[in-house]
């Protein structure tokens, strides 16, 4: 089975690779972090200079060049066009209703300085009280709903300042 992964170098060019691609490369380690590869009868010497595996983020220095990559696989890709990814909360501007209901409390005023996970507002919604959080720190700038409001699905609560 084939997979493929995505390489951004620099935050500029964008590459696909295959496992064939890896397995093709002709690369002799010569220590825990220094390669020789040999590209198109030319050579080139590599060093990891820095690697957050967690991360898949890394720095690369090539014939004393240093490249930023990060490499994305598949699920990675999904997760980040699914609007998941980590850190993609920090630009929430708005908190919308997740589904019909009834506004029951609201935690926050106007201007109040919040945290990422502090409780906004209480929404019942089919006979259960949902606390929705904060998705990220902030303050907020204003709401558009009061309590015993009806809201409907994707309804605009709360918007924060940029």
């Amino acid at each position: 089975m084939s997979k493929t992964f995505k390489a951004s170098v620099n935050n500029t060019f964008n590459f696909e690779i295959k496992n064939g691609d890896i397995s093709n490369l002709d690369a002799l380690k010569i220590s825990e972090s220094e390669y020789h590869i040999i590209e198109q009868n030319k050579s080139y010497k590599a060093e990891i200079t820095r690697a957050d595996f967690n991360k898949k983020s890394y720095d690369i220095k090539v014939n004393n060049n240093t490249y930023h990559i990060n490499i994305l696989n598949d699920l990675d890709t999904l997760i980040k066009d699914m609007g998941f990814a980590i850190g993609s909360a920090k630009h929430i501007e708005s908190v919308e209703a997740p589904m019909p209901g009834l506004i029951l409390e609201i935690n926050v005023k106007t201007n109040q300085d919040v945290k990422e996970g502090d409780p906004l507002l209480i929404l019942e919604a089919m006979k259960m009280e949902n606390i929705i959080t904060s998705p990220r720190d902030g303050i907020i700038k204003s709401i558009s709903v009061n309590k015993g409001d009806a809201v409907e699905k994707k309804q605009l609560l709360i918007e924060f300042e940029a």
